[in-house]
């Protein structure tokens, strides 16, 4: 059986903790008077923090200097860790662990790539960092997605070649950064939003085992 590098990103994938980063933007903006509705999450979404306070600002036509900007970073980054001090296993998404337990099973190669600085301590709450094989997080990469780079970095540590490599992604840089670097795109979430990923599920759930294997063969 051939090898591939399976490649998950965190938030809104494997685990649920996109909700707790939407209620911490949203605390600062109302601190701001910006209105911040889930809509507006959505561009958020794969996107790194220093540009999400720089979307939410541009809501509120609000400028700012950059001590605020990194006392609010700081602030939101507080809030949501906060959020995170009691997340355990029953935050990850259903029909992950099923797919993770049969991709280790196969012997095949899984890594984080996520845009995260927190990644690592999320998967030791969860439980679930033994089962990967490689982590690039938010520390380890310079440019957010839609540059590939946390894909590649975590392609190269598997020593997997792009073609051999398939990410899953809930958000539209996440896929597109993923065709980028020539891997196959799988998009978690909805079909419409991300319609350029090569497949798409509405979760993992809808994944079963025999569009695994089909990825591994």
């Amino acid at each position: 059986m051939s090898k591939k590098a399976f490649i998950f990103d965190l938030d809104g994938v494997i685990v649920d903790t996109a909700k707790y980063h939407f209620l911490a933007w949203q605390k600062l903006a109302q601190e701001l008077g910006i209105e911040f509705t889930p809509e507006h999450n959505e561009e958020l979404k794969g996107v790194s923090r220093v540009r999400s306070l720089d979307i939410i600002l541009e809501l509120g036509n609000v400028t700012a200097s950059q001590e605020d900007k990194n006392k609010w970073l700081f602030q939101k980054n507080e809030d949501y860790l906060s959020y995170l001090v009691d997340i355990d296993e029953s935050e990850i998404l259903p029909g992950v662990l099923p797919v993770l337990h049969y991709l280790k099973d196969k012997n095949q190669l899984i890594a984080l790539g996520s845009a995260s600085k927190n990644a690592r301590p999320i998967l030791e709450k969860t439980g679930i960092l033994p089962l990967f094989d490689a982590i690039v997080d938010g520390n380890d990469v310079s440019n957010a997605k839609p540059d590939p780079e946390v894909f590649l970095r975590a392609a190269q540590l598997l020593n997997a070649k792009n073609e051999d490599a398939i990410v899953f992604e809930d958000s539209v840089a996440g896929v597109q950064a993923a065709n980028i670097a020539n891997m196959t795109s799988v998009g978690i979430g909805d079909d419409k939003i991300l319609h350029e990923a090569k497949y798409n599920f509405k979760d993992f759930t809808f994944i079963d085992v025999s569009f695994i294997e089909a990825l591994i063969n």
